[in-house]
């Protein structure tokens, strides 16, 4: 995979603006609605207050458009380390999306309640009319970033739900900063229409040269588990993140 390389983090948060307003814009005119999982950390700060602002909040039709997230920390939603509370004071309390269009992980919830009520819920948004086999939901965006590690939303390294085959979402436990989390499975990330990775600085730029180049080791490197059969990935990344590429 070939990253799109730009000079500096906030001209690449403007460029993944634009992308994905252009995403939304489509999706809207040929479905009625655009669905997006966003993520948790520094990188898509940037970008949320580029959506925020008046380029893209005047371009989009936000009450076409559902908020989702791909992972959140097992806080209450004003926590400091909420990923919801990054994602509204940043944008959401500056666009015209309506309350019912968003749909935050209940971080506050026992981690398996909230994981499973997080999967009722997408069923019941994707397949309202559904029985027992819905099948699986497909957002038309997915955000995520790349952690120094190799971890994409929550799932780290030597994670179980990176060999999750059935659920949707999971609770998991990252012993490396002991603390619970709930995220999407790699099932659910890979059956997206677009998943969009944004990595920026040079603390990243080993592990982004590791996963786009080297061989496929998804246990160590859980970036690249993402490998949707049907969709589209593609990579963001500033120049210093592309550095050693």
């Amino acid at each position: 995979m070939r990253p799109q390389i730009y000079d500096n983090p906030d001209l690449l948060a403007l460029q993944a603006a634009r992308y994905l307003t252009g995403i939304a814009r489509d999706s809207v005119h040929s479905s009625g609605r655009f669905t997006l999982a966003l993520s948790g950390g520094a990188t898509p700060r940037r970008l949320y207050e580029k959506l925020g602002g008046a380029e893209c909040r005047e371009k989009l039709k936000w009450d076409s458009i559902h908020l989702f997230w791909g992972d959140e920390r097992c806080v209450p939603p004003d926590d400091p380390g909420s990923n919801y509370r990054m994602a509204r004071e940043t944008f959401i309390d500056r666009v015209p999306v309506p309350p019912r269009n968003i749909h935050r992980i209940r971080g506050e919830m026992k981690p398996s309640e909230a994981a499973a009520l997080y999967e009722k819920d997408l069923k019941a948004f994707f397949f309202p009319d559904a029985g027992e086999s819905p099948g699986i939901p497909r957002f038309d965006l997915i955000l995520l970033g790349l952690g120094d590690d190799g971890h994409t939303a929550s799932l780290f390294p030597g994670a179980s739900a990176l060999h999750e085959h059935e659920r949707w979402v999971v609770a998991c436990h990252v012993d490396k900063i002991k603390s619970w989390r709930v995220t999407l499975t790699p099932r659910l990330i890979n059956a997206a229409r677009h998943i969009l990775f944004l990595v920026s600085g040079r603390r990243k730029a080993r592990c982004l040269k590791e996963v786009l180049r080297s061989s496929y080791r998804p246990d160590e490197l859980p970036a690249q588990a993402v490998r949707p059969e049907d969709g589209r990935v593609t990579w963001m990344v500033d120049t210093e993140a592309a550095s050693l590429l």
